[in-house]
Formats: structure tokens, sequence, C-alpha cells
């Protein structure tokens, strides 16, 4: 499981969920290694995933839902990590 920071008062009202979005997350299958780079893009450029990109997955053997569940898992995972050093940054 991804360590979390102590809540802040302001996330208070949500930590239950914020907690629950990591656990679901963490407890996804590690992805193949024909998704990394994929994977990767979208950690840092979300916004330049292209049909092809999803093509050439399916092209490789994953399934939609693989590359679905994969996909959700790690913006789940890059936004709590974005939102974690927001807090640090702010306090």
């Amino acid at each position: 499981m991804t360590p979390s920071l102590p809540t802040p008062t302001r996330l208070a009202p949500v930590s239950r969920q914020i907690d629950e979005l990591r656990e679901r997350a963490d407890a996804l299958e590690p992805p193949r290694s024909e998704l990394h780079d994929y994977l990767e893009k979208v950690r840092v450029a979300a916004s330049t995933i292209t049909d092809d990109d999803v093509e050439r997955l399916k092209q490789a053997g994953c399934s939609e839902d693989e590359i679905f569940e994969q996909t959700v898992g790690v913006a789940i995972r890059e936004g709590l990590r974005r939102l974690d050093s927001a807090e640090r940054a702010i306090g």
C-alpha cells in the first residue's frame, strides 16, 4: 500500500474516500511489460494518448478491460501522488 500523509483538516471530510482510492489502486495486479511505456505516458502526458496507443496494446494481446483498469489505477496513483506533494508544499 502506498503510504499516505496525515490528513490535513481541509481533507478530513474525504479522507476515507482517499484511503479507499489508494487501497483499490494498490490492489491491482502489476501491469504486464507491454503496458509499461503506455502507463508512463499516462503518468506524465495523459493528454497525448491516442487511439493508436491503445490499438498497439490490443495487438500485443492486452484486453480492453486490462488497459482500462491499469490506466485508471495509474491515473489514481498519480493524482494521489500529486495531492500528497501539494499537501507537503502547502502544509
